[in-house]
């Protein structure tokens, strides 16, 4: 999800606002925050045996922590108590560029761009950094998933509209889809019929509410969504009211991959980045929000991408989410084919762990792709119990230690000669792991996962191996609850370039019966009218002469 180098209106935090000398304690902070506790921990060992003193000492130990606590609340939770020696021993050759670092951020904060939460999770991300851990799950520490609960196995109860009411639904919509050659927001695409994502959400909430007035919407954009969301939904006012479905995504900086500072460069905007979707704890709980939620009676909070029009109010899950008491579920798919480069689902002890592909090394590869063994994806469709959630982040200071996903990057994206960076990241599916016990998986049919992150699946969904039911995109019976995996080439990675593939997806060929499909070669290639693809499909077009195809059925490999 995008950033904008915009300067917004501060954000509520629900807490009382700090002083703006706050960035001097940022300053001091990696030090400070050891010297006093080892003062008075060694002087007083000295005269304990003088009973007389006994009331000095402890009176020296409580103002010795008192500088602790503050620079506590302004910068960042202590370090976990299990880590003590990983962070005094290999963090205490960066305090410079820490506190550099933490100084952007507190920067970032006054300006009403970042939250304390935010904060206080980037820190944890950044101290896991220079500490030398990148986020890997080894492939011997987990294993596979046999088996989950099947949606087929549900039932929707006979009070389960009773239970919207006590529902949220929350759609994340911070993406500007940069890589498919968007300057907008994601959710303004035209994807299917002529709708916009956005078309579709509007039409989705209204038909919720038509049956549950009291069920709130929210939407969690980014800078760069912002402007765009709040004029849709002050265009329709079923949505609610802006102040009470915006929920703002934060940033972070971008770390100079050689020097562990803050990346130098002269636009700004490059130098700030999205923190993944797992910041939609720390914009809940630093926002304000959740503790909202919390006392207007909110039980429930439903979780999914804009992009992901498929993932619509399901009566029976949320019936089987209220009664089984859980704090955690996810929506996981059966993996095929076209999924096994994604994320998937393992058990790690008595719960779960989701391993994204940036969190795989080398070796693994085989296994983590192996859709037989790990079966299970998540479709990131997550319900939460709101109130289980805000005892967690009040009991761990308004964090939630979701593990590092150190992204390699270059400060400009359209720049691949530009100065290396890291992104630090967390994905919102990860804290299925942080409630242990407490969380489940449910396996739903494709019919409520149709996403698109790249321009092979605007180019399915576009095509008629996808329907639209209602207000659900889904895919058709026809391919069996698998997708069409389709490979365009890099020559097609941008919507204009798509676009003219297909004529304006006027002309995109029959994929209901496609299995595969591969475009070869970098000559261009136009589809006229009647193209059908059937079975796995391999279409070389060569690297010279452009190329038109009508009118044609095409199996296995065609040579143009």
């Amino acid at each position: 999800m995008g950033c904008s180098d915009s300067k917004p209106a501060p954000q509520k935090t629900g807490k009382p606002e700090k002083k703006t000398s706050a960035p001097s304690k940022v300053k001091d902070e990696p030090k400070p925050a050891e010297e006093p506790k080892a003062k008075p921990v060694e002087e007083p060992k000295k005269e304990e045996v003088k009973k007389a003193e006994e009331p000095p000492k402890k009176e020296e130990v409580k103002k010795a922590e008192e500088p602790k606590k503050e620079v506590k609340k302004v910068t960042k939770p202590a370090p976990p108590k299990s880590t003590p020696a990983r962070a005094e021993g290999q963090m205490s050759g960066r305090a410079d560029e820490r506190q550099r670092v933490l100084l952007e951020m507190e920067r970032a904060r006054l300006d009403g761009q970042v939250n304390d939460a935010c904060i206080k999770a980037f820190t944890l991300s950044y101290d896991a950094l220079v500490n030398g851990e990148t986020g890997i799950i080894k492939e011997s520490t987990i294993k596979p998933v046999d088996k989950v609960t099947s949606i087929d196995e549900l039932k929707k109860d006979d009070g389960a509209e009773a239970l919207l009411s006590k529902t949220v639904v929350l759609k994340l919509n911070g993406g500007l889809g940069t890589g498919m050659g968007l300057t907008g927001p994601k959710s303004s695409l035209v994807v299917k019929e002529g709708k916009t994502f956005m078309d579709y959400i509007v039409k989705q909430v209204e038909e919720l509410k038509a049956t549950a007035p009291s069920c709130e919407f929210m939407l969690m954009n980014s800078f760069s969504t912002e402007a765009e969301a709040k004029k849709v939904v002050e265009a329709n006012s079923v949505l609610g009211s802006w102040d009470k479905i915006n929920l703002l995504q934060n940033k972070v900086i971008k770390i100079d991959t050689e020097t562990m500072e803050p990346v130098k460069h002269a636009d700004e905007h490059h130098r700030w980045c999205p923190p993944g979707h797992g910041d939609l704890y720390a914009a809940l709980y630093g926002s304000g929000k959740l503790q909202e939620l919390v006392s207007e009676g909110k039980e429930y909070l439903f979780v999914s991408n804009s992009d992901n029009l498929g993932a619509t109010m399901d009566l029976a899950i949320l019936s089987h989410f209220a009664n089984s008491g859980k704090g955690f579920l996810m929506e996981v798919a059966e993996r095929a084919e076209a999924d096994k480069k994604g994320g998937h689902l393992a058990k790690k002890g008595d719960g779960y762990v989701l391993r994204e592909s940036a969190q795989c090394s080398k070796e693994d590869i085989g296994m983590f792709q192996n859709i037989a063994t790990h079966k299970y994806f998540n479709t990131n469709n997550l319900w939460l119990n709101i109130p289980k959630l805000f005892s967690m982040m009040q009991a761990n200071d308004g964090v939630m230690k979701l593990p590092l996903i150190r992204n390699l990057k270059t400060v400009d994206p359209t720049d691949p000669k530009s100065r290396k960076v890291y992104q630090l990241e967390t994905a919102m599916g990860s804290a299925i792991a942080l409630f242990g016990a407490d969380a489940e998986a449910v396996c739903v049919g494709r019919g409520r996962f149709a996403p698109v992150k790249t321009t092979n699946d605007l180019f399915t969904i576009q095509s008629d191996a996808y329907e639209v039911s209602g207000n659900v995109v889904k895919l058709v019976d026809q391919c069996q609850g698998n997708p069409p995996a389709v490979s365009l080439g890099d020559q097609y990675k941008m919507v204009p370039a798509l676009e003219a593939l297909c004529a304006n997806y006027t002309t995109i060929p029959s994929l209901k019966d496609c299995r595969t499909l591969d475009i070869l070669g970098s000559a261009k290639l136009t589809f006229g009218s009647g193209v059908v693809i059937t079975g796995n499909a391999v279409i070389n077009v060569g690297n010279s002469d452009d190329k038109t195809l009508s009118d044609r059925v095409v199996t296995g490999e065609l040579d143009l």
